[in-house]
């Protein structure tokens, strides 16, 4: 099963718009909505990012934890248009799976830009909002003090450039963590193993065409309680867009986890379930 696939009494899967969507779905009672987080395609997963962090959350909680287009196993997608749109899609497909008609959102890296989508084209769905380790647009938004592209993005194309290259892999990975201890061998050989398994994802997010939008000007169309966590030390998306984010919607909060990366949830899973679950419960949701 490894450190990416969820225990199969967790695994649920249907078909959206635009092909298969692969999810997870743990515990009973309101729901909660997950994204998975950009990372090394296609393996990573919704499991991957939440694993830490479903059990606590799912306790009085139906939490739902969708896999990517082209990450996972939702797809494959080829595509031609913003990136997070078939990402949207494809988390509205599994809310519409599991009867959810709306419900609060939780996104992390590309997951939380998915959200920002989804709450912006369809806000009747999203009733409160958890992001961070995101840019608010496809394509990226400007940066004011941080290198562009940032380390991460350049380990990426390097990685995409090589992709059965264990050490690009181990090297792109480094740079998602502040701790280079997270980065184990079980982690790189799992990812390995699941992109040699996939191939076909693979292909689709390389034929795959993401059109870039910004939605920086459409930040205060959100209204709904939100909430930014962003790693003090992520070197894909810099702490300066937590920033800007918070800085766009009124009611937004920002949260700097100190000693993290890019992928919160996985580096500090009890902190970031603190904020969330306090995030929840001061709104009511």
């Amino acid at each position: 099963m490894g450190l990416l696939d969820a225990p199969p009494q967790f695994a649920r899967s249907t078909t959206g718009p635009d092909g298969p969507v692969h999810y997870v779905a743990v515990g009973d009672g309101p729901p909660l909505v997950l994204v998975a987080a950009w990372g090394p395609q296609p393996g990573t997963t919704a499991w991957l990012t939440y694993a830490g962090v479903l059990e606590r959350l799912g306790a009085g909680r139906r939490c739902i934890a969708v896999d990517l287009p082209n990450f996972g196993r939702t797809g494959p997608l080829t595509f031609h248009e913003p990136a997070h749109d078939p990402a949207a899609r494809a988390v509205a497909a599994a809310m519409d799976a599991e009867g959810i008609a709306a419900a609060p959102v939780v996104g992390t890296s590309m997951g939380a830009t998915t959200g920002i989508v989804l709450a912006l084209s369809s806000p009747e769905r999203v009733t409160g909002l958890v992001v961070g380790a995101c840019h608010a647009s496809t394509g990226g938004d400007p940066y004011l003090l941080a290198p562009f592209p940032s380390e991460s993005g350049v380990a990426a194309a390097d990685l995409a450039e090589a992709p059965d290259d264990e050490g690009a892999l181990r090297r792109f990975l480094r740079t998602l963590f502040h701790d280079p201890a997270m980065v184990t061998d079980e982690l790189v050989a799992d990812t390995m193993a699941f992109r040699k398994e996939h191939p076909e994802h693979l292909h689709a997010g390389a034929a795959s065409v993401s059109v870039a939008h910004s939605n920086m000007a459409l930040l205060p169309e959100i209204t709904v309680p939100m909430l930014v966590i962003h790693g003090r030390f992520d070197r894909m998306v810099p702490f300066e867009q937590g920033l800007m984010i918070s800085s766009y919607v009124p009611q937004a909060d920002l949260v700097a986890l100190n000693r993290c990366g890019h992928w919160p949830p996985v580096e500090r899973p009890a902190e970031f379930a603190d904020q969330v679950e306090l995030f929840l419960r001061r709104n009511g949701l």
